[in-house]
């Protein structure tokens, strides 16, 4: 398994680097992905800030290649941090739906029991 996850790892560093080796991409790429594997894109503002984060890792790569590493740098920082938010508000989003079930299952044993 540590294997499998290792080339997991090396193959999307990889692929971070890949359109432009002075470019660190890879916690950008690795968040946006993050975000998008556990479905920030079906929750309104989560995917709101996943395609920030898309666009700013675009921005960072047309900065990179134009040679404005401290811009692109700042546009990479910022990828993250919007892919990061993502993730938190996908959570948040889960855990009030799973809250509010757990409520309504509640409600249901509780006039299941009178």
């Amino acid at each position: 398994m540590k294997h499998v996850l290792g080339s997991v790892l090396f193959v999307g560093l990889m692929a971070g680097c890949a359109g432009n080796p002075a470019l660190h991409t890879e916690s950008s790429t690795s968040a946006i992905h993050a975000a998008e594997v556990i479905g920030a894109s079906e929750v309104p503002r989560a995917s709101f800030h996943l395609q920030l984060a898309k666009e700013a890792l675009a921005r960072a790569n047309d900065l990179a290649e134009k040679g404005e590493k401290d811009e692109a740098a700042s546009q990479l920082l910022r990828a993250e941090a919007d892919a990061e938010l993502a993730i938190l508000l996908s959570q948040e989003h889960t855990e009030k739906v799973e809250a509010t079930e757990a409520m309504e299952r509640v409600r249901q044993l509780r006039n299941y029991n009178r």
